[in-house]
């Protein structure tokens, strides 16, 4: 009988030392809150990455568009909707992709009123991007002229994804847009 609660005791004192001993605590404690804080963390850093991005975009739209404001483009000959594209690109600083996610929109109004709700959705009933309603028309002098510029960006933090997508497959479109009257040139 001796032997069989001297092993009991013995397991006993394991157990309670066990019990008391503190190593690894603070190791246990941070890998039960490691995952949501590194997703909260990824999570700031996408949302500062898009407003970098948005604020990006923002300045190479108005940096192309005031080309067209002024009349300097439609001065300059034939000007296509990639030749414009490239002078918005000219403008991001190389941070975004311009060869595919980036698309751009120029079209004429008769007057403020009409061009807002004149420009089509770029969506479909699908959210996905719609690329057949864009145009570009530079106008001439004293035209009202709306120009749009679209880019795709692909979140990558998942908590994000749920809330920002605005297109399938975690998605976002960004927009940029600027309406203005052409100067007199």
């Amino acid at each position: 009988m001796n032997r069989v609660n001297s092993r009991h005791s013995l397991w006993r004192r394991r157990y309670n030392a066990f019990a008391k001993s503190n190593d690894g605590a603070t190791a246990v404690e941070f890998a039960l809150i490691a995952l949501p804080f590194f997703i909260m963390i990824f999570g700031l850093i996408e949302i500062a990455i898009l407003f970098l991005f948005s604020t990006t975009l923002d300045h190479g739209m108005a940096e192309a568009a005031r080309r067209i404001r002024t009349g300097e483009l439609q001065t300059q000959g034939e000007i296509d909707a990639s030749d414009f594209k490239e002078m918005v690109c000219g403008n991001l600083f190389g941070l975004m992709d311009c060869d595919d996610k980036l698309s751009v929109d120029v079209r004429v109004f008769a007057s403020f009123h009409e061009s807002d709700d004149g420009a089509p959705e770029p969506q479909d009933e699908d959210d996905e991007f719609d690329d057949t309603t864009l145009t570009f028309a530079m106008g001439s002098a004293n035209d009202i002229v709306m120009v749009r510029v679209f880019y795709e960006y692909t979140l990558f933090t998942p908590v994000m994804s749920a809330s920002l997508t605005n297109m399938p497959d975690g998605r976002h479109l960004m927009t940029s847009s600027m309406v203005f009257r052409n100067e007199p040139f």
